[in-house]
């Protein structure tokens, strides 16, 4: 498929929450993106796994990607297994992305940070290519931490000040989560993720100041950047 942009993360919604409005501010720049959902979600308190595939599906199409699949790994049990990298080796070569996005090394939920490991373990073993898979082998250019939950200072921050409402809708598409039905018959349930959406509006604006725009997707690269011109830099010193 040669996408330009993947974003990969553990369960449905993590990408919306994340980078969402990154993935759709580069489609809408006419590049190829995709989301990888490494499971489907199916611990979650909330949802099954049929109704989050429906939500998964909303959100893409709110945010243009142009194709998006699950990796079948089990839900909370992500791990950077020998049979989970080729699967993932596997659909990296399918995909030859350019870039991909994972989630950053530290996180609450263990399925996140082993879904970085995951994420880069399989980029990497895509690129051998006398691994025993599928496909001519391929190993994406660039590498990219989503840090949306991080408590780290970001390389750089996207401003998608023009895709926030487009990006809010599809965090909202996951109704099951982030919208659930009231039951008074059983006792209330405190999750982490009836915070989520007020925190990501609240970190979009926050990291939106930080490079003078209303909103703003903060990422970070182990390499250095590289900067052509240093006279036309745009965040603002002093």
């Amino acid at each position: 498929m040669n996408l330009d942009l993947l974003a990969i993360a553990a369960h449905p919604d993590d990408v919306e929450l994340t980078c969402g409005g990154t993935l759709l501010k580069m489609a809408q720049r006419g590049y190829k993106t995709g989301i990888l959902d490494l499971t489907a979600g199916e611990m979650g308190t909330r949802g099954t796994p049929e109704i989050r595939a429906k939500e998964a599906a909303h959100a893409a199409r709110l945010l243009a990607v142009a194709w998006r699949g699950t990796l079948g790994v089990p839900d909370s049990d992500v791990q950077p297994s020998r049979q989970h990298t080729l699967r993932l080796a596997a659909v990296i070569r399918q995909l030859r992305p350019k870039t991909v996005i994972l989630p950053y090394w530290e996180a609450r939920h263990p399925d996140h940070y082993h879904a970085s490991a995951l994420g880069y373990e399989g980029c990497f073993l895509a690129g051998l290519k006398q691994l025993p898979i599928e496909g001519e082998a391929h190993r994406p250019f660039k590498i990219l931490y989503s840090i949306s939950y991080a408590d780290v200072r970001p390389t750089f921050v996207v401003d998608i000040t023009a895709q926030y409402e487009r990006r809010r809708k599809a965090i909202l598409a996951f109704g099951s989560q982030f919208r659930p039905r009231k039951d008074r018959t059983k006792s209330s349930v405190h999750l982490a993720i009836d915070r989520l959406e007020g925190e990501m509006n609240q970190l979009a604006r926050h990291y939106g100041q930080m490079i003078g725009v209303d909103y703003g997707e903060p990422f970070l690269q182990k390499e250095l950047m590289k900067v052509a011109d240093i006279v036309k830099m745009e965040v603002r010193s002093i």
